[in-house]
C-alpha cells in the first residue's frame, strides 16, 4: 500500500537532483533550462521548509506538506499524514485545535459572526453572566493561584489554576518533554510527569514537576518491580519535584495496564524508568503495594514523608462509587488526608486504548468531579483536600464548568499537545508521529524546535488563564473559586432548562458521617468499606 511517509524528503531531494541535472544540461543545451522555471522554486521552498522553525509537519515533510489542504479528503492514510500545519480561517471538529493553536501562536483568538452551534441542541450549556460584570483580574496567571498542601504536609505548593496534564517520557519525544517544562518554567505552572519517571528532559528546563508514580514505579522500582522508597526519596527531594501524584487509573483506559515492547525501551527511556534496556516492560493495572482503602492512604503518607513533606495525593477515574467511598471511610477512620484527588474523566486522551475502554469504561469528567466533591464534602474534608479536574479541558469555558462542579484546579493533557504542534494524525502507537510530538524516531522529532514550541505553550496556557479570567469578570466574580453549579445552565429538552445545582445532587458538610443521605450516593455509603475495594463481592457468599 502506498505511504506518504515514505516520501517525506524522497521527493525533495529528486526535485534538487532535477534542478542540478538540467542546469548542468543546460550549459550545452539551452532547451535544458526551461524546468528551471518551475525546479528551481520548487527547491527554494523546499529548502525553507527544512530550515523554518515555525511548522514541524513542513521541516519532517518539506512541499509535500504544502498539498494537505488539497488531498486532506482523499483517504484515511493520507488523512492522518497530509493535514494543516496551521489552521487560521479553517473550519474544525477543529473548533477547539484551532483555539489552541491561535492562543499558543499569540495572535487574536477571537471570530466575526455568532455562535456556530445549535443553541437549542438538549446538551448545549453556557454560562450565566451578570448584568453587574466586575473589572477583569489583573496578571490572573498569579492571582489565581491555589496553595495545595493540608494540614499534613510540611511543603504545600501554590500551584496555578491550570497545569499540563500526564504524559510521559516514552509516549512523547524528548523534544516535547523539553517543550512543555520550558514553558511550565516561563509560565510558572506545573508539569506532570506521566508514569514514565523522570528524565533529564523534565529536569533540565527547571519546570515545577507533578511526579507520577503509576503501577510500574517506573523510577523508582527494584528489578523485581516492586516499589523502592531510597530511588523514590533520592528523587522525590529534587528541587523541581513539587508534588507527589499516585496514579491509579486515567481516564482513557481505567483499569487497564500496559505493555512497552522492547523494541521501545532505548537506554534514555530505560534510565529514566530505572529498567535494563530492549527489555519488554509491563504496567500491572492495579498497585502492589497496597490492595484496601486503608492501604492506599498509607501508602500516601508514606511517599509524602519519604519526600519531605510535599503534597500527595491520587488520581483516578472514578468506577465504582462504593470504592472511592470506602477511602473516605478510611480518611475517616485513620486521620490520614490526601493532599489532593486528581479526577480523569473518561473522555481523557492516550497515545492508545482499546476502543471499549476508551468509549464505555469510566465515569465522564463532571459526573466524576461533582461525586468526589460531594463524598468530600460528606465527611467534613472538602476544606481540607483539593480536587484536581483533567480530561479534555481545553478552554476556559470547559475550566469554568468544571470548578463551578467543585473542582480547585484543572489540567490538561490535549491542549498542551496542541499547542506543540500535535495534528491529531493518530499514530502515537506507531512511533511515526510526522511533527515529532509523540515519536522517538530522531529523524521526525528534529522538526520540533524546542525554543519555539515552548514559548507556544506559555501562550498558551497565559492566554487562556485570561480567557478564564475575562468569563469569571462577566459572571460578576473576582475568582474561579467562586463559581457555583448555578453559574452554568445547561438545556435538557427543547423546553427545559436547568442550571448545575438544580442537574446534580449536592451534600452539606458532614452529612454522609449524619447518615441518611438519599439517591445513589447514600446507598454506595452503605456499602462502602475502609479495608476492600470489594465490599459487595465479600457479602456474596463462595465469591
Amino acid at each position: 500500500m502506498f505511504e506518504i511517509r515514505r516520501l517525506r524528503t524522497q521527493l525533495f531531494w529528486a526535485i534538487v537532483a532535477a534542478s542540478v541535472a538540467c542546469a548542468a544540461a543546460g550549459l550545452r543545451w539551452p532547451a535544458w533550462r526551461w524546468p528551471l522555471v518551475v525546479l528551481l522554486p520548487l527547491t527554494a521552498l523546499g529548502i525553507w521548509d527544512l530550515t523554518q522553525r515555525r511548522h514541524s509537519l513542513l521541516r519532517n515533510y518539506p512541499l509535500i506538506g504544502h498539498l494537505r489542504f488539497l488531498i486532506e479528503g482523499t483517504g484515511a492514510e493520507l488523512r492522518q499524514y497530509i493535514v494543516e500545519s496551521n489552521t487560521e480561517g479553517r473550519p474544525f471538529n477543529r473548533d477547539q485545535r484551532s483555539l489552541v493553536y491561535q492562543r499558543a501562536k499569540n495572535v487574536i483568538d477571537k471570530k466575526p459572526f455568532g455562535t456556530e452551534l445549535d443553541v437549542y441542541d438538549q446538551h448545549y450549556a453556557w454560562l450565566a453572566h451578570s448584568m453587574a460584570p466586575r473589572p477583569v483580574v489583573e496578571n490572573p496567571t498569579e492571582a489565581f493561584r491555589l496553595r495545595v498542601g493540608g494540614p499534613q504536609c510540611r511543603l504545600p505548593y501554590d500551584a496555578s489554576i491550570y497545569n499540563i496534564s500526564a504524559m510521559s517520557f516514552g509516549a512523547l519525544s524528548a523534544a516535547a518533554i523539553r517543550a512543555l517544562n520550558a514553558g511550565a518554567r516561563k509560565g510558572r505552572f506545573a508539569h506532570n510527569t506521566g508514569e514514565g519517571g523522570l528524565s533529564r528532559h523534565h529536569a533540565e528546563p527547571g519546570g515545577d514537576l507533578i511526579w507520577q508514580i503509576g503501577t510500574g514505579y517506573f523510577g523508582c522500582r527494584r528489578q523485581d518491580g516492586c516499589f523502592d522508597p531510597d530511588l523514590f526519596a533520592e528523587q522525590a527531594r529534587g528541587e523541581n519535584v513539587r508534588m507527589i501524584e499516585i496514579k491509579i487509573s486515567q481516564g482513557a483506559k481505567p483499569g487497564h495496564g500496559g505493555i512497552l515492547p522492547g523494541c521501545k525501551v532505548t537506554p534514555e527511556i530505560a534510565a529514566a524508568r530505572r529498567l535494563p534496556p530492549w527489555q519488554t516492560v509491563v504496567s500491572p493495572p492495579y498497585h502492589r503495594e497496597f490492595d484496601t482503602p486503608v492501604g492506599l492512604l498509607e501508602f500516601v503518607a508514606r511517599l509524602r514523608e519519604l519526600s519531605g513533606g510535599k503534597p500527595t495525593g491520587f488520581k483516578l477515574c472514578v468506577g465504582r462509587p462504593e470504592e472511592f467511598l470506602g477511602v473516605c471511610k478510611a480518611i475517616v477512620e485513620t486521620g490520614i488526608l490526601p493532599d489532593f484527588v486528581t479526577v480523569d474523566g473518561t473522555e481523557g486522551g492516550t497515545g492508545a486504548a482499546p476502543i471499549e475502554f476508551s468509549n464505555h469504561v469510566g465515569m465522564p469528567l463532571k459526573d466524576g468531579v461533582i461525586f468526589v466533591h460531594n463524598a468530600l464534602v460528606g465527611i467534613g474534608v472538602r476544606d481540607k483536600v483539593r480536587v484536581i479536574a483533567s480530561g479534555k479541558l481545553i478552554s476556559a469555558f470547559d475550566i469554568a464548568c468544571a470548578l463551578a462542579l467543585g473542582a480547585d484546579l484543572c489540567n490538561s493533557a490535549r491542549g498542551f499537545m496542541f499547542a506543540l504542534g500535535c495534528i491529531q494524525a493518530q499514530t502515537c502507537h506507531t512511533n511515526e508521529c510526522p511533527v515529532g510530538v509523540a515519536t522517538q524516531d530522531r529523524r521526525l522529532q528534529r522538526a520540533l524546535d524546542v525554543a519555539d514550541k515552548s514559548e507556544r505553550v506559555y501562550h498558551f496556557h497565559r492566554n487562556t488563564v485570561h480567557a478564564l479570567a475575562e468569563v469569571v469578570a462577566a459572571i460578576g466574580l473576582e475568582h474561579p473559586n467562586e463559581l457555583r453549579p448555578e453559574h452554568v445552565y445547561q438545556r435538557v429538552s427543547p423546553t427545559q432548562v436547568h442550571h448545575y445545582g438544580e442537574l446534580y445532587q449536592h451534600l452539606r458538610p458532614g452529612e454522609l458521617l449524619a447518615g441518611g443521605v438519599a439517591g445513589e450516593i447514600g446507598r454506595c455509603w452503605q456499602h462502602a468499606s475502609a479495608t476492600s475495594f470489594h465490599p459487595m463481592r465479600e457479602m456474596v457468599p463462595g465469591s
